[in-house]
């Protein structure tokens, strides 16, 4: 096995029938370094205690965060993902999937103990939300292009999904760890602890992702899939350079539809646990199921797309999701704790969805070669889609509830449907 700060994976240099062990090491390594940075979707149980005057005080912090306060970290951290995993698609397109990676574990593990240690709200809002969005930005940006060059085009969808998995799974374990840490010990070791850890972990994966060398084919798709192919053409054998590619009012399509899906998803992620709180007093336990519904979305939804197509697949999660939204007014009003439940894990699962499916899109239109620089432009339509708990949280300050939030977001989704059903690939003008 190759490890080392190389771009490739020496010996995988022809055509194979089935994808190597190789190739499963880089999607299993990718996948452990998102379960790292996915700690993201965890980070209400840290709000919980950051807004404790009592807990704060008696843990020598100066004073409690207000409401505002403790989210701006998240929302800083969720803004400069977005923004850096354009220049982290660029460094792993240039410099190999280690590196990028590497460079995301140092920025992870510096601002994790910063916010520890730094016991002030600067500390936690450049520690977590800066640095900690650099590590996201740029290593979130390595495992899926690393993936998608081992890969055939039949395979995109489930690989993609297992490498993405890890990031939306981490609240699974990383909510019941961080209050077993913070209640046991503190919450500045919660954060120390946690740093430390994934410095260690993202590094040594990191190492472990690889490109095939030059020459390297991936297994062909079965005669079916060609056939069905030939017929309807999804799927480019082209490369598209991101000047190519933003020329395509495609990728626009596919930046509106990263955006619509995504803004569903984190209405819930983000406000589950205060308009569930009536029903359910341990808020922890939606946060932990949710990731779990995250990461078998992200496989799940992979895995249905390569059968029947990401523009079905997209258009089904969709209405799935739009259901939902429109019946929870309802629910909630009912009180009916096993049905709000559900409609939750369902958007979780749509949400996460999204993001095996749009890096799939991108490589099926604009294929692999520069994959890692053009996903990094079509993700800007995910840290747009953060407009939505914003808006519903004025929503539910103006008028007591989040009813019209989630009919706003049932409405985008339908708008969604639509513009799934007509994106289609691109076609690249021969030289």
């Amino acid at each position: 096995m190759s490890i080392g700060f190389g771009k490739y994976a020496k010996g995988y240099n022809k055509p194979v029938d089935k994808l190597p062990g190789r190739a499963w090491v880089t999607i299993f390594a990718g996948t452990t370094i998102n379960l790292c940075l996915g700690c993201l979707y965890a980070w209400s149980v840290w709000l919980k205690y950051l807004t404790d005057k009592e807990y704060m005080l008696a843990h020598g912090w100066a004073h409690a965060l207000t409401a505002e306060q403790a989210s701006n970290p998240k929302s800083l951290c969720i803004l400069i993902f977005a923004l850096l995993m354009i220049p982290g698609g660029k460094i792993q397109d240039k410099y190999g999937p280690t590196v990028a990676a590497t460079i995301g574990a140092i920025a992870m593990g510096i601002g994790m103990i910063i916010a520890g240690t730094a016991k002030s709200y600067a500390g936690i809002l450049w520690g977590f939300g800066l640095l900690g969005g650099i590590a996201m930005g740029v290593a979130y940006a390595a495992p899926v292009p690393a993936t998608g060059k081992w890969v055939g085009p039949h395979q995109r969808g489930l690989t993609l999904g297992l490498t993405v998995a890890g990031y939306g799974g981490a609240a699974f374990y990383v909510a019941p760890l961080i209050k077993y840490i913070i209640v046991n010990y503190s919450l500045s070791a919660s954060f120390v602890v946690l740093g430390i850890a994934y410095l260690i972990v993202i590094f040594f994966c990191g190492l472990l992702l690889k490109w095939p060398e030059p020459g390297y084919e991936p297994p062909k798709p079965p005669k079916e899939w060609v056939e069905k192919q030939a017929k309807t053409s999804t799927s480019t054998i082209q490369d598209w350079s991101a000047g190519e590619m933003v020329k395509t009012w495609q990728f626009y399509a596919l930046v509106a539809l990263f955006c619509l899906n995504t803004q569903a998803g984190l209405l819930i992620i983000g406000h589950a646990a205060k308009f569930i709180k009536p029903l359910l007093a341990s808020g922890y336990i939606l946060v932990s199921a949710g990731g779990l519904l995250n990461a078998l979305g992200r496989v799940g939804t992979g895995k249905y797309s390569d059968i029947i197509g990401r523009d079905r697949a997209y258009m089904l999660n969709a209405a799935a999701a739009a259901v939902c939204m429109f019946a929870l007014p309802t629910i909630l009003a009912s009180k009916n704790l096993a049905l709000a439940f559900l409609a939750c894990m369902i958007a979780y699962w749509v949400y996460g969805g999204g993001l095996a499916l749009l890096p799939s899109y991108t490589a099926d239109f604009y294929g692999t070669k520069n994959l890692g620089f053009n996903y990094g432009l079509v993700f800007i339509g995910w840290g747009l889609g953060a407009f939505m708990p914003k808006l519903a949280g004025h929503i539910k300050d103006v008028t007591g509830k989040y009813d019209e939030a989630f009919y706003i977001a049932g409405g985008l989704l339908i708008v969604a449907i639509f513009l799934a059903l007509i994106t289609k690939r691109p076609r690249k003008a021969a030289a």
